[in-house]
């Protein structure tokens, strides 16, 4: 048992790599062992390319050893056809002797159909190893799957006093320089960002990845009459980007806006983003918007910064109705992690 968490652990490890690369797909690792021996190893490594079980198999230099083989996967190996084959049938084909799966995959086209694939191959199947940290890391593929909605992040800085901006809604900078580098990778890790009216008038952001490398995530804003110029940065088409509006649907070049209810309610948005195959967002304010989804409990995770900073007055930060899961210091920031449970 010992050994088998040592080289799930390793496949886990592995998985790692593709985050931020592989969405809608979850992240998934595979190890292959051989008389206590990896002889193969592999990952997802991007959307639509080969998945973790073949990467790990193409890697074996001797095929013949496969088997006699045990191999280590992070998530139930597919059973249906989409962008690539069947990873459960591929087991099959290669006659391994033993697969051991960290965590069932939930999705309706899997869903234990490539366990039972393997099993009725004769192949011995275990499953649970590690279980609880492989869906933790792919918390974001499960939250989609069974809650049939992005896996909802909420961010934002405030002051030592309690504030996310003046009461003239400027803020620059709250937060230190390591703080804003932190938050452009995170971005990078997300499929979609979000902002309200205020934010997106008032700060101008661009929401892409300046400070770190990766992709940039969907840009979305919330303009319910549609009142912001199109010289904001959000209208520039330099990413794609949905602006949810109560006025009208049209599409011009990257940009599209999206007609709602005229009643605002973060669930009609979160619904359009499922529908999107959009399995993260980071909300990034303003606190109106924040608050909405805290209120509707609609959210996963909150990332709060607080500086050693103070405005004396201004708007006031949102209060995470959840206990304080992490502390890190960031130079003289602190961050606090909340979960929403």
């Amino acid at each position: 048992m010992i050994s088998d968490e040592r080289y799930m652990r390793r496949a886990l490890e592995l998985a790692e790599f593709g985050r931020g690369k592989v969405s809608p797909n979850p992240m998934v690792g595979c190890v292959i062992v051989l008389e206590d021996k990896v002889i193969g190893e592999g990952y997802h490594q991007e959307y639509g390319n080969a998945h973790a079980e073949v990467n790990a198999i193409n890697s074996v230099k001797n095929p013949d050893l496969l088997t006699d083989s045990t191999v280590y996967v992070t998530l139930e190996p597919c059973a249906h056809y989409g962008k690539t084959p069947p990873c459960a049938k591929l087991l099959v084909e290669k006659k391994v002797k033993k697969v051991i799966i960290a965590a069932f995959d939930t999705n309706p086209l899997v869903g234990g159909k490539g366990i039972q694939i393997l099993k009725d191959a004769g192949i011995e199947v275990e499953t649970g190893v590690l279980e609880k940290e492989a869906r933790i890391q792919n918390k974001r593929f499960f939250t989609q799957i069974e809650k049939k909605r992005p896996y909802v992040i909420l961010k934002w800085a405030q002051t030592q006093d309690g504030f996310v901006a003046r009461e003239d809604y400027s803020s620059k900078w709250i937060t230190n320089a390591s703080s804003r580098r932190l938050v452009h990778k995170w971005r990078a890790e997300e499929d979609a960002i979000m902002v309200g009216k205020n934010t997106a008038k008032y700060d101008d952001p661009a929401l892409n990845v300046r400070d770190w490398v990766g992709k940039n995530p969907l840009r979305l804003v919330i303009d319910s009459r549609l009142e912001l110029p199109n010289t904001l940065k959000l209208f520039d088409e330099a990413v794609p980007t949905l602006c949810y509006n109560t006025q009208k649907s049209e599409v011009i070049g990257t940009l599209e806006f999206v007609k709602l209810n005229p009643e605002f309610r973060v669930n009609e948005i979160l619904e359009d983003l499922y529908k999107r195959n959009i399995q993260s967002v980071i909300i990034e304010g303003g606190s109106y918007l924040l608050n909405k989804f805290l209120e509707s409990e609609l959210w996963d995770e909150a990332r709060v910064f607080t500086s050693s900073n103070k405005f004396g007055s201004g708007i006031a930060a949102p209060i995470p109705p959840a206990p304080v899961s992490e502390t890190i210091e960031i130079l003289e920031d602190t961050l606090r992690i909340y979960h929403h449970v």
